[in-house]
């Protein structure tokens, strides 16, 4: 059965452009989990030379209404500058970066290897019993990769969370 349109679940990339003092991203976390959002990943670090200012890149997803809600509500907080959703605004780019150790001997530790070869992933550290793949690019390509090491050892993942900016002469 289709949805309304107004009832699809969408994924969203939010771009906020705060200041960098206390408590910020609490009151930004507080908002999500105040309500009932999800936040599908997170990432925060400071944007200006003089750490005046921090970006916050937030997935989350929701109807068209919940999003345009969510990002009302963000743009009412007070160290708030600028809500930017990337996803409906243009072009941009999303990459994280993912830590991913597989453990494993024989035929499985060459198949790693392959499979890392073809994903682009580099080795950045080496055991004779485990790997680690350093490997960055859009979350799908990532969550591909992890799937394709469960049966070859994977044994841990450590993920960036999504950094997006918008392509060409667009700011936030």
């Amino acid at each position: 059965m289709a949805y309304p349109p107004d009832l699809t679940v969408r994924s969203a990339t939010i771009a906020v452009l705060v200041e960098n003092e206390a408590g910020v991203l609490a009151r930004v976390i507080g908002l999500f989990s105040g309500r009932g959002y999800n936040i599908d990943s997170l990432t925060v670090a400071p944007v200006e030379g003089d750490g005046g200012r921090s970006r916050i890149n937030i997935v989350t997803s929701g109807t068209p209404m919940v999003i345009e809600q969510i990002k009302s509500q963000l743009d009412r907080l007070v160290p708030v500058h600028r809500v930017s959703d990337l996803t409906q605004d243009g072009p941009h780019i999303a990459r994280e970066m993912a830590l991913v150790k597989v453990i494993g001997a024989g035929n499985h530790r060459a198949e790693a290897l392959r499979l890392a070869d073809a994903f682009r992933a580099r080795v950045v550290d080496a055991t004779t019993e485990s790997f680690v793949f350093e490997m960055t690019g859009q979350t799908e390509k990532i969550d591909a990769f992890v799937d394709l090491m469960r049966p070859l050892g994977l044994a841990e993942v450590s993920r960036t969370g999504v950094a997006a900016i918008a392509r060409g002469k667009r700011i936030i």
